[in-house]
């Protein structure tokens, strides 16, 4: 004798979410077009499926049981999966091209991404351009996923089904004020940091270069370190002397074009990397996402931002 498995479905996973967002069953009922004993009835067999109590009734009210937040953590990672699929479905359908789904990795990219979307979105008039520069997910994950069509990072990692593509080569330098008493050195060593305060973005510190390759291999840690979100402010705090922080080269000499900052090489070498756009190795020949990359890695300004002042 063998007992019927429970098998989950989308439609499981829709009255989950509802339920939860709605607060009732009633309420619940009419947003997915459905009479209130239709779906009390799907309520009593989901549970008998599962064999455990999703909801426990409070008077008109459901409060979910553990296995229901389970459900609905679910509900909440698959459905908007399911929703964009069958976005994208429809615009093959109707010979659109879609949307180029960008994620960032690299904070101060952002500015450098700008000058990229504006001369795309003229060349491809049907592709739309959505920027997520705050996903909370890894990057090499999400493109696994399916929830972004290219990952901007300076940290490529090697997957198989994954390809990166390198955009252009910069260098990391350390930004302090013109009147800082390091704004006149070479370069800096990592010992100089140490009664500074760093600005840096928020990022773990195993991720950011100017760790990871010049102060933990000296054994160095600054005075405080400081989290901005934002270039704009972190450079404004940095020209008015409240601490130091690192940006790539081209960034560092924009901001400078306007404000009293002086970039300097990290080391006597400097600190050398480069952008990598990563996309699914399946998804290389679709036209949009292609010309993205070659324009990215081939535009004029492009060259012109890698010609570093000296």
């Amino acid at each position: 004798m063998f007992m019927e498995s429970a098998m989950l479905e989308r439609s499981h996973l829709m009255v989950v979410r509802e339920v939860e967002k709605q607060g009732s069953l009633t309420a619940a009922a009419d947003v997915l077009n459905l009479t209130q004993s239709a779906l009390s009835h799907a309520v009593r067999k989901l549970e008998q499926q599962l064999g455990t109590p999703v909801w426990t009734r409070e008077g008109r009210s459901m409060r979910l049981t553990q296995a229901g937040q389970y459900l609905l953590g679910l509900a909440n990672r698959m459905l908007p999966q399911f929703e964009q699929a069958e976005a994208r479905m429809k615009q093959y359908a109707q010979g659109e091209r879609g949307t180029l789904r960008i994620g960032m990795e690299c904070h101060p990219c952002y500015q450098w991404l700008m000058k990229v979307v504006s001369p795309y979105l003229a060349s491809w008039p049907d592709v739309d351009v959505d920027v997520k520069q705050r996903f909370q997910f890894g990057g090499v994950g999400a493109l696994f996923g399916y929830d972004i069509d290219v990952l901007v990072t300076p940290d490529p990692l090697k997957k198989a089904g994954l390809r990166f593509e390198p955009v252009f080569d910069y260098e990391q330098v350390l930004v302090v004020a013109e009147e800082h008493a390091l704004a006149s050195v070479a370069y800096v060593v990592p010992e100089q940091l140490a009664s500074e305060v760093l600005i840096t973005y928020p990022v773990e510190t195993d991720r950011l270069d100017i760790y990871t390759q010049f102060l933990t291999p000296a054994n160095v840690v600054p005075r405080r370190q400081k989290v901005i979100e934002t270039s704009d402010i972190m450079m404004q705090m940095v020209a008015s002397g409240r601490g130091v922080a690192a940006l790539p080269r081209w960034l560092a000499e924009e901001y400078a074009e306007r404000m009293p900052l002086t970039p300097l090489k990290l080391g006597k070498k400097g600190i050398a990397k480069k952008i990598c756009l990563g996309v699914r190795e399946a998804d290389r020949s679709i036209d949009y996402l292609a010309a993205f990359v070659a324009l990215a890695r081939d535009a004029d300004w492009t060259r012109a931002k890698i010609r570093t002042k000296r």
